[in-house]
């Protein structure tokens, strides 16, 4: 999967990657990737972001962007990601145990102080816009919050052909690959904590089918690539569509039904492995401008060990189909 000589610079790591790296490119046994996956909470990214939560709850006090922020600056400096839904996002992507979270009562404090900056609506019960939807279904169901109304919304908002688009507010009715991909990593999360219902099912094969019939980067009407970004591999990704991060889902959702991988992701694949480097790397792609709380990857052009370690086990996993 990995070279003898590439794995200890993927080892050299914070704890949140170091155990991603063990359990999936090292195949370490579970006590030794277990117990690298508990000091999140206590050391490196994972303390220092937990270091940076509010009293009432939040970080940065704000729902998806920090308290005080004037989206019209947004031209200029880019999104700030320092609020409580990027936060979250970051912490469970780490692989932090919820019950640090669970015993600071933060779903509660959440559901008292935290409201969307869209019509001031309640943090637990999601808003309109897709991609933040499906953050709140993931961070929901991993923190035990009611998420079910958020659930209901996806399968009330599903596109006639098949998945989803944030732009359905201004009359979309026509599919997003951001926002589908997106909408199905909340869903997935759904289905795998609960097991799911024939509903939630039904609505991630769609999703899933939409991105499938267009190889997961291709335009269905003239299979040419459906723009540059589909193969810009960046981490943190945020809410960007790229074909590595599809691949990672599809092998999440695989590991979860117990599923082979769909031989129409064959193109993305190759895409995937173009991108690495002679020495097995890969190397971060343009990054998303705006304020960050600290620096967790390598600057642009440099050889990622996030990229790297995606990379890696999305064709370790395709290889062994």
């Amino acid at each position: 999967m990995v070279s003898e000589a590439l794995l200890p610079w993927l080892l050299d790591a914070d704890p949140a990657l170091r155990w991603q790296v063990q359990r999936d490119l090292a195949q370490e046994p579970p006590e030794v990737w277990q117990a690298t996956r508990a000091r999140v909470a206590t050391e490196g990214f994972g303390a220092r972001l937990l270091a940076l939560q509010d009293s009432d709850g939040q970080w940065a006090g704000g729902a998806y962007f920090p308290a005080g922020f004037e989206g019209r600056t947004m031209d200029d400096v880019g999104q700030p990601w320092t609020a409580t839904t990027w936060t979250l996002n970051a912490l469970r992507e780490w692989g932090l145990d919820a019950a640090v979270l669970r015993e600071r009562r933060t779903a509660e404090l959440l559901a008292e102080n935290c409201r969307w900056e869209y019509d001031d609506l309640p943090y637990w019960g999601g808003e309109v816009d897709c991609c933040i939807n499906g953050y709140t279904v993931a961070n929901g169901v991993w923190l035990g919050a009611d998420i079910g109304g958020v659930v209901d919304w996806f399968l009330e908002h599903r596109l006639p052909d098949g998945g989803w688009n944030c732009e359905w507010v201004e009359g979309s009715t026509r599919s997003s690959f951001h926002s589908t991909l997106n909408s199905l990593t909340g869903l997935l999360a759904y289905d795998a904590a609960t097991g799911g219902t024939d509903a939630t099912r039904a609505a991630r094969r769609s999703g899933e089918e939409y991105l499938l019939e267009r190889q997961l980067f291709r335009r269905l009407s003239t299979a040419e690539q459906v723009a540059p970004w589909v193969d810009t591999f960046t981490y943190p990704a945020r809410w960007v569509y790229s074909v590595l991060n599809a691949a990672e889902y599809f092998r999440d959702a695989a590991l979860v039904d117990g599923t082979p991988p769909d031989p129409r992701m064959a193109g993305a694949i190759d895409l995937i492995r173009a991108a690495r480097q002679p020495d097995g790397t890969w190397l971060q792609g343009r990054r998303l401008r705006g304020q960050t709380w600290f620096e967790v990857d390598a600057p642009e052009g440099a050889p990622s060990k996030w990229l790297t370690l995606s990379g890696a086990r999305v064709l370790a996993w395709w290889d062994a189909r």
